[in-house]
């Protein structure tokens, strides 16, 4: 678990350090789709590759039962994250880039659900960084399937980036809405999958408030995560309900 996590960041790097194939975020970067957040939101990466390598340092040192059943499923999400980033520089296919993340999604949901089964019997650090892996990956995971749904949309389409902006915005909201509320009532209690998401939901928000012009869905946008925040926190979540 320790080399995926020194592993993803440099899959991740692979055509920007040799030149081999297509960096990630050239995909969509000047396009000015008002669904994709500004470049520099990605940068939560880091801290999702961060959490990941402490939990794996914790987990080699301390050897708890619970972080090896944590462990497994999210080594797993690491090696297809290693897929995905390979793909996206290499094939560089919008739908096989979209198809990819379903199986990180799947793996870091598991590994997040395991985890909420462990909560509320005692606190410790290294159940706070399982918390912060898990709940950040899944959380990120759900916002890039649901930026990704437009853009396979436009595969098969003669849609341009901008044509149609309030509907595909709202198949980005509606989609990260229903995985929210379905990570929420069925899977896991975490608070940091709507950290990530609301960093999503904010990079959604910048780019079409500074970039792309369209200041009304910046402020729907807004509206949107509002309301998803608000009625997370005020009427909580019922974790884990599934086998994991």
């Amino acid at each position: 678990m320790i080399v995926l996590g020194f592993l993803q960041p440099l899959a991740g790097a692979l055509a920007p350090l040799t030149g081999i194939g297509t960096p990630i975020g050239n995909a969509t970067r000047g396009l000015a789709s008002p669904e994709q957040p500004l470049p520099v939101f990605f940068s939560i990466w880091g801290l999702i590759f961060g959490a990941f390598l402490a939990f794996a340092y914790s987990t080699w040192r301390k050897r708890e039962p619970w972080m090896f059943r944590v462990a497994a499923p999210l080594a797993l999400a690491g090696a297809a994250n290693v897929v995905w980033m390979l793909s996206a520089q290499l094939i560089a296919s919008q739908t096989v880039n979209f198809l990819l993340l379903f199986p990180i999604a799947i793996l870091s949901w598991t590994a997040a659900a395991r985890f909420d089964r462990m909560r509320g019997m005692g606190g410790s650090v290294g159940k706070l960084i399982a918390d912060t892996a898990t709940g950040l990956l899944s959380g990120w995971i759900l916002v890039a399937i649901s930026i990704s749904i437009p853009l396979v949309i436009r595969t098969y389409t003669n849609l341009g980036p901008t044509d149609f902006p309030w509907q595909m915005i709202w198949i980005v909201l509606g989609f990260a809405a229903l995985g929210s509320w379905v990570f929420a009532r069925y899977v896991s209690r975490s608070l940091w999958f709507f950290v990530a998401l609301a960093w999503g939901l904010l990079g959604i928000i910048a780019n079409n408030w500074t970039d792309t012009g369209m200041g009304w869905i910046a402020i729907m946008t807004g509206i949107t995560g509002i309301l998803v925040l608000s009625l997370r926190l005020m009427r909580g979540a019922d974790g884990t309900s599934i086998p994991a």
